[in-house]
């Protein structure tokens, strides 16, 4: 195809502009000759080509569509009538992968698929790409994708799960979804995709040296080493740049074409007729194969990498002309009409058609209600139905199921004598096992060691190793794994070893599990319970890595929860919740485990037992939100009694309840106090409306929170006293420095403690003498 050539008054005009006028110029400019009669549908458009009449035209429409919403966007935008102008233009030879793959293969797709939407929409009756996308660039309420939330790809009914950074983060669960196809079979659980569905993952040559899309290459890769399935398509789209950092010369093609176990195929995305079958030939080979498939695709980037890039200011005129000259619609636009399909005339028209289709649907878009209220704007992103999911955590139809999995009635938990945290976690598991066929367990040594901490012990050995088993070193994948199964229906229990490990993977819950309710109206969960071993004061096995007291990367993810249980009962309860959180309202839900108390036994004194606890009967779970108050005794009060007065209040959680309880027997001593100590248990969201009825009823109040002193829980429970009107009470807070935690005995000096807690108690009595 000759270079168009672009005249220079164009040098100081919008690039959009100018790419819409090339394709006018090089239409009535076409002197190439026709064929005497055009090819019948099902017959090749060109000689050699596997690409047959019919499938070009459906492809050059999708091509032409994604284009005038394009350039839609780029006029109505400056109008406030349009918020999004990251283009697909260059890319609309992804059209091709859409129609050869199904619409029930699930997809994750990067910004620039406007032409894979445009013909994915065949794939069912009344879709209406155009409509649709306008809705979405308008932001409007109406919008099918994300309810007006952000500018996405997304379908429901085709199976395109929405993605919003695409920088990368999506492949891992693109991966894990693949994985998790395969694993159905193993586990006799029914998909909600045919079972020779493929996982198809859309990104661009910039984002594919991004660490987690290394992980998930590499994750594939590993994964294929060992003959396990994981029919996942990466398409690389290879423009050849990354906003405007050049992609250095073939470095895709000599970074992926010889790795072992990702198998290699080339495109030719700017020209239909040739890429077709090297498209066809990639997706045949993972459907039938079932290995991980890297499909490099040439493509290229005009009009910038959004509206506001003016590449001219960068970019030589010479490139930009030699790049627009690559125009993918340009030859398409030479096929369509070597091969008779179109006269210059009916092919101008056609143009013209679609972009008055597109405009037209804008503005009807900008009709359209949009988000005014902060209710409308969260409604999907936190929904709980707290009956339903009270229900569903004391559901205990399972009962067969469950004296298999220990043995016998007589060696039910519930009937064996009281336990420790670390006991009663694991039967917890056995029990949600049993009463979750779906249900898997994964992660770093969870299997046959049971875990560093032998938590998970015995659950390998009673379900399996399809059900519970190791993975690769890596968070990330981790994680990723995580949504991918939670996409085909079952309920991932992943294991992140150490909170300070999940750090290396926060965006996996923070970008993308924990936001895809939000950016899909609820059309998509991500439903998990992600088990976290955390927080300090753990002997013998020091350093920040495994004492590592810092949340404030939790509290700061939209929608998540978060349950921290210090005792053995408590967190079986909460587990049950947090399992049937997950089953019902789809929620992403952490558990957050106190190294230092799985094997705790004593509270006042070695041998007094009085930490460990009965196992609840299956029947019996904690209601979200709801604290734990001792007042006076080591079982605290009954859930919902309504606070008297105290002289003092402790709010806390985790390895703060048994301290904070010691210490009060020592305070209640030395002045005579009742002293009350409120075990918050549930970190994110924190029950503000529980904090406030408590420290109402304190004439003094004391948080401990073993985190650090900045951007810790304490804030938060301040935060919600002093908005409930009682911050006048005299308060303190006694918390861990703002420092990494060090190795050895030196750990304890960055902590709280109970001296510490003791000496805030005698501060707050002093300013009461002083006050007086």
């Amino acid at each position: 195809m000759s270079a168009v050539g672009v005249p220079a008054r164009h040098k100081n005009v919008n690039r959009a502009e100018v790419c819409d006028q090339n394709f006018i110029e090089f239409v009535k400019g076409w002197s190439g000759r026709s064929v005497a009669a055009a090819p019948a549908l099902d017959a090749p458009v060109l000689p050699g080509s596997r690409c047959s009449r019919r499938d070009f035209e459906a492809l050059f429409e999708s091509q032409l569509i994604s284009r005038h919403l394009d350039l839609m966007a780029r006029v109505l935008r400056v109008q406030n009538k349009v918020f999004y102008t990251i283009g697909s233009s260059g890319h609309e030879g992804n059209a091709m992968v859409a129609r050869l793959t199904r619409h029930t293969d699930p997809a994750f797709l990067h910004y620039r698929s406007g032409a894979f939407m445009a013909e994915r929409c065949r794939k069912l009756p009344d879709m209406d790409p155009v409509m649709d996308s306008a809705l979405s660039f308008a932001a409007s309420a109406q919008d099918p994708a994300s309810g007006g939330r952000h500018k996405v790809w997304g379908s429901k009914p085709l199976w395109v799960i929405p993605q919003t950074s695409t920088i990368a983060s999506h492949l891992p669960k693109a991966l894990g979804t693949a994985v998790a196809i395969e694993q159905a079979r193993r586990i006799g659980h029914t998909l909600p995709v045919p079972q020779d569905a493929i996982a198809i993952c859309s990104f661009g040559d910039a984002s594919a040296n991004h660490a987690m899309a290394q992980t998930a290459f590499n994750a594939a890769a590993w994964t294929a080493y060992q003959k396990l399935p994981a029919p996942v398509l990466f398409v690389c789209e290879d423009n050849g740049i990354g906003i405007s950092v050049k992609t250095p010369n073939d470095w895709i093609h000599a970074s992926f074409s010889a790795r072992r176990d990702l198998d290699y195929f080339q495109a030719d995305g700017l020209d239909l007729a040739a890429g077709y079958a090297q498209v066809a030939n990639a997706v045949d080979h993972v459907r039938r194969t079932r290995r991980p498939t890297f499909l490099h695709l040439r493509t290229t980037r005009i009009m910038g990498h959004a509206g506001t890039d003016f590449e001219i200011e960068w970019r030589s005129f010479e490139e930009l002309m030699a790049v627009e000259a690559t125009d993918p619609l340009l030859r398409s636009t030479a096929i369509a009409l070597e091969a008779g399909l179109h006269t210059r005339d009916s092919l101008l028209a056609m143009y013209e058609a679609l972009r008055a289709r597109c405009f037209a649907a804008a503005e009807e878009a900008d009709r359209r209600p949009r988000l005014t209220t902060l209710a409308e704007v969260m409604a999907p992103l936190a929904p709980y139905t707290p009956d339903k999911v009270a229900a569903e955590a004391a559901r205990a139809d399972y009962g067969e199921r469950r004296e298999a999995a220990f043995g016998g009635a007589d060696r039910l938990p519930e009937k064996l004598p009281p336990r420790h945290l670390a006991i009663q976690i694991n039967h917890a598991l056995h029990d949600l096992f049993c009463k979750y066929p779906q249900a898997l367990l994964f992660g770093e040594d969870v299997a046959q060691k049971g875990g560093v901490y032998t938590v998970t012990r015995g659950l390998h050995k009673t379900f399996r190793n399809a059900r519970v088993f190791n993975t690769l070193l890596d968070e990330t994948m981790i994680l990723g794994l995580a949504q991918g199964y939670a996409n085909m229906g079952m309920l991932p229990i992943p294991e992140i070893q150490y909170l300070a490990y999940f750090h290396n993977a926060c965006d996996q819950i923070r970008g993308e599990a924990a936001s895809l309710q939000f950016f899909s109206n609820d059309q998509y969960r991500n439903p998990m319970l992600v088990r976290i071993a955390g927080l300090g004061y753990q002997r013998g096995f020091g350093g920040h890595f495994h004492n590592d007291n810092s949340i404030a990367a939790l509290r700061d993810i939209p929608g998540l929860v978060v349950g921290c249980p210090s005792r053995g009962d408590d967190a079986v309860e909460m587990l049950r919740t947090l399992a049937a959180l997950a089953r019902v309202d789809g929620r992403v839900a952490v558990f957050l485990e106190p190294i230092a108390l799985y094997m705790a036994k004593d509270l006042y004194a070695p041998g007094d037992g009085e930490w460990l606890t009965h196992y609840p009967p299956p029947n019996q779970a904690m209601p979200l939100g709801e604290g734990r108050v001792y007042d006076g005794s080591a079982s605290g009060q009954p859930p919902g009694a309504s606070p008297g007065p105290s002289d003092l209040t402790i709010f806390t959680y985790g390895n703060g309840v048994p301290m904070s309880l010691r210490a009060a027997r020592s305070i209640a001593a030395t002045h005579g106090w009742q002293v009350r100590v409120v075990d918050l248990r549930w970190l994110v969201p924190l029950n503000a409306a529980f904090i406030a009825a408590q420290a109402q009823a304190a004439r003094r109040i004391l948080v401990v929170d073993e985190g650090r002193q900045s951007a810790g829980v304490g804030e938060g429970v301040i935060t919600a006293i002093v908005e409930a009107g009682a911050g006048a009470r005299p308060l303190r807070r006694v918390v861990g420095a703002d420092t990494y935690t060090p190795l050895a005995g030196a750990a304890f000096l960055v902590l709280p403690d109970e001296a510490d807690i003791v000496a805030a108690a005698d501060a707050l009595a002093q300013a009461d003498v002083a006050a007086a």
